[in-house]
């Protein structure tokens, strides 16, 4: 459905009357769970486009105070849990406002041993919160679970990818350990649409509708998604991680990028630019190894 500035403003008014006299003001984003719009200078709105990203508001309204006070940078703080109605049929929310850009796919930020720094500080801080009681995340399953969803991806991206190179970057990430330790706190979902910079430090992580428990490698993406090769290396330094847990999370980066890619390459300009410079990273790290 297509969602405007009016239809916002209407659902302010009915439900949360305090607030109906401030501006609203449509956020350009790439992001296809919600449409965000700026309410006043301080908060934001976001309306989910899908069920399933409707199924996030209760998620991040029950967990997001909790991990807010343990973080070491911003994330959205719940203000108000708005219902269906109005011409809108999902639940919704009323959250605080974090400055900064996305960045791009190989920006200046992407090379930043700075940022770097400042996503492993964020992932590490995340695992250290006390699981209990916490959801399983979006992205809890197995790596090797998704092996047919990400093959069938590959074949509906004949002519667009190296069939060869992907196929044995894939295979190379099932080679992989499994992981069996307990689960830890993840955001499941660190790309570009998800993280807010400023002269190349991170401001602020948002949008944890995929948060909860599983494998600590989950979150790993972030250094395909959102570094170059030298930050990238900073990046594996600061959060320790071992051959099989940076393995497996290579590997959760490829699978998601060619699910994105396959899906969005017609339909998301912006989506798929990313999954391919994503991909395009990946295939240049194991050329690259491949000559050492």
């Amino acid at each position: 459905m297509i969602i405007e500035p009016s239809l916002v403003r209407g659902l302010i008014a009915a439900q949360f009357p305090q607030w109906a006299d401030l501006p609203v003001e449509a956020v350009d984003a790439s992001g296809t769970a919600n449409a965000i719009y700026r309410l006043g200078a301080d908060k934001a709105v976001r309306l989910p486009r899908t069920e399933g990203s409707a199924a996030d508001v209760a998620t991040e309204h029950r967990w997001l105070p909790l991990l807010a006070s343990r973080l070491p940078f911003p994330v959205p703080v719940p203000l108000a849990q708005g219902v269906p109605g109005t011409g809108f049929p999902r639940p919704w929310s009323v959250c605080t406002w974090l400055d900064g850009t996305n960045p791009g796919p190989g920006d200046g930020s992407s090379a930043s041993d700075l940022l770097a720094a400042d996503l492993a500080e964020f992932v590490l801080a995340l695992r250290r919160i006390d699981p209990a009681g916490a959801p399983p995340a979006y992205r809890s399953e197995p790596l090797a679970t998704r092996d047919k969803a990400t093959r069938d991806a590959l074949a509906t991206l004949d002519g667009v990818l190296d069939p060869g190179s992907t196929t044995a970057a894939w295979n190379e990430a099932l080679t992989a350990p499994p992981f069996t330790d307990r689960p830890v706190w993840a955001h499941g979902d660190l790309q570009p649409g998800n993280v807010l910079v400023a002269d190349g430090r991170l401001t602020a992580v948002i949008d944890f509708g995929r948060t909860g428990l599983a494998d600590p490698s989950v979150d790993l993406i972030a250094a395909w998604y959102l570094l170059t090769a030298g930050a990238r290396e900073t990046f594996r330094t600061a959060v320790a991680a071992d051959d099989a847990t940076w393995a497996r999370g290579r590997g959760w980066a490829l699978t998601i990028a060619l699910m994105e890619l396959a899906h969005y390459r017609d339909v998301n300009p912006a989506m798929a630019r990313i999954a391919a410079h994503v991909i395009d990273e990946i295939l240049a790290e194991g050329a690259g190894a491949a000559k050492r």
